[in-house]
């Protein structure tokens, strides 16, 4: 019989959303009241802490669905019902004449306040600032729907408002998460250019790539969600053990998505360089315990792996290679291109055009780099309403600019 655990180790957990539960142990993002958006871990039998939100059971989450908006009650969790989608009529009303001074809402912070102390909840006290608003009902609809979600996200309001949202943990939300937190962590990759260098570098089920990647992981979680568990993925790093990627916390992947994961740091690249590593053998007389034996099994497998990871990197024919680094990219693919297979794709992220532009410009004179081109990635988002639709008033300046080559067998 399988199991819950057994689906989320297959690769058919990636594309299916129907029944995307919270298990115990995973990392959740969860949307507070003002908008902020927040990770916590949602270990079994423990307690997680919110902030000004309060405290409440981690076992009162597991098995929720995501996307679900939850009220924190005596450290449990009440599902808040969502709300349906209101038919808004065309209207030529306008906000030109309203004026949202003090003066128009007469109910004060000290009243808000004592409104909750006796026991009044959020949505009631938002309710009574509606009734007592002195030109709410000169709002257009969208007027007011904008004030509510403003009084909700309030710090009066939002300190006794005690909801959050769970946000389910797909490859988009998390680099926007990422991206809003530290965009200097993610080298400025937001989720356009991650596409694009995911789409340039033809990332599919089946195919063996090698990814350095300087990023916090995300390039590595966006390959490992596309290959799907199927294929091999070699991250080269500076770490002797494999490389801390914290956006990868954050998608929660399964073995069976993970294992297709191997890493080496950049000496064991070097065909002439002969690791150092630990006995794993000594004669049977001087084994003293069995905790001994153990111990020496984990070193040979440790270093068989080493030596089975090296032997693939030099065999090559790998179908790509993607670079998010600080290190100088020519001489990452110069290290690396000669394990590529014919038409591999040679991909290459910088928040500066300047390095790009000058590894174009080497790149051109080589004979096995076809066609090397230097993309920006350019996003803009828009509100999108009847009638209302224009372009967001804020939004991030750049995501970076893209190298993108292919790689073929000069002479041939």
């Amino acid at each position: 019989m399988s199991t819950k655990d057994d689906y989320k180790n297959s690769s058919t957990y990636l594309h299916s959303t129907k029944d995307f539960r919270i298990n115990g142990g995973d990392s959740v993002l969860i949307r507070l009241p003002n908008g902020d958006i927040r990770s916590i871990k949602a270990d079994k039998d423990s307690t997680i802490s919110v902030g000004k939100l309060g405290s409440f059971f981690a076992n009162e989450l597991i098995g929720q669905v995501y996307g679900l908006t939850h009220e924190i009650v005596e450290k449990k969790l009440k599902v808040i019902p969502p709300q349906t989608l209101k038919e808004v009529e065309d209207t030529d009303a306008t906000n030109e004449l309203i004026n949202d001074g003090e003066f128009v809402q007469p109910l004060t912070v000290d009243e808000i306040q004592a409104l909750r102390q006796s026991g009044v909840h959020a949505s009631d006290i938002i309710k009574k600032q509606i009734e007592q608003h002195a030109n709410y009902a000169l709002k257009t609809e969208y007027s007011k729907e904008k004030y509510k979600k403003r009084k909700e996200a309030k710090p009066v309001t939002f300190q006794y408002s005690k909801t959050f949202t769970t946000i389910e943990p797909t490859l988009y939300n998390v680099c926007e998460y990422w991206f809003t937190k530290d965009q200097n962590r993610l080298r400025d990759i937001r989720i356009d250019t991650l596409s694009q260098m995911l789409n340039l570098a033809n990332i599919k089920p089946g195919g063996r790539y090698l990814a350095v990647d300087d990023a916090s992981g995300l390039v590595v979680s966006g390959i490992l969600e596309r290959m799907g568990g199927e294929g091999r993925l070699l991250t080269i790093c500076d770490s002797e053990s494999p490389p801390a990627y914290p956006v990868m916390t954050n998608m929660n992947f399964g073995n069976g998505v993970t294992n297709v994961l191997a890493s080496l740091n950049w000496a064991t690249t070097e065909e002439e360089y002969l690791p150092v590593m630990p006995p794993s053998e000594l004669p049977a007389d001087q084994l003293k315990s069995d905790r001994q034996k153990v111990r020496l099994n984990k070193r040979k497998a440790a270093n068989d792996l080493l030596m089975n990871t090296r032997e693939e990197l030099f065999n090559g024919e790998f179908n790509g290679l993607i670079i998010a680094s600080e290190y100088d990219p020519y001489s990452i693919i110069e290290r690396l291109s000669p394990y590529l297979g014919g038409s591999a794709c040679i991909v290459v992220h910088s928040p500066h055009v300047q390095i790009l532009a000058d590894l174009q410009s080497r790149l051109r004179g080589l004979p096995e780099y076809l066609c090397p081109s230097v993309t920006e990635s350019w996003l803009r988002r828009y509100q999108v309403l009847p009638g209302r639709t224009h372009p967001l008033m804020s939004m991030s300046g750049s995501g970076g600019y893209i190298l993108h080559a292919t790689k073929v067998y000069a002479g041939t």
